[in-house]
């Protein structure tokens, strides 16, 4: 059965950049690929979902070692997301 997706503009850049680096040949086969690698992904139980706050905050916490903004700081981006 075919299906029709409508992408903002963000979802539109990220098909193209990866049609354009020869990842994907066709926006089917990507989001064929996209859907394929979230299944791989096992689904958190009612236990492993955060509960409160503090459970939220330090998951987010434990998620984010060792990643960076590249430079960038958190209020630039937050501003940054007050456009849209």
């Amino acid at each position: 059965m075919p299906l029709t997706l409508t992408l903002d503009s963000y979802g539109e850049q990220l098909v193209a950049q990866h049609l354009r680096s020869g990842r994907s040949h066709s926006p089917e086969q990507l989001v064929t690929r996209a859907l394929e690698s979230l299944s791989d992904q096992p689904e958190p139980s009612q236990s492993q979902k955060p509960k409160t706050v503090e459970e939220a905050a330090a998951h987010i916490r434990h998620s984010r070692k060792g990643m960076t903004l590249g430079g960038l700081k958190s209020k630039d981006l937050i501003h940054a997301g007050h456009k849209y």
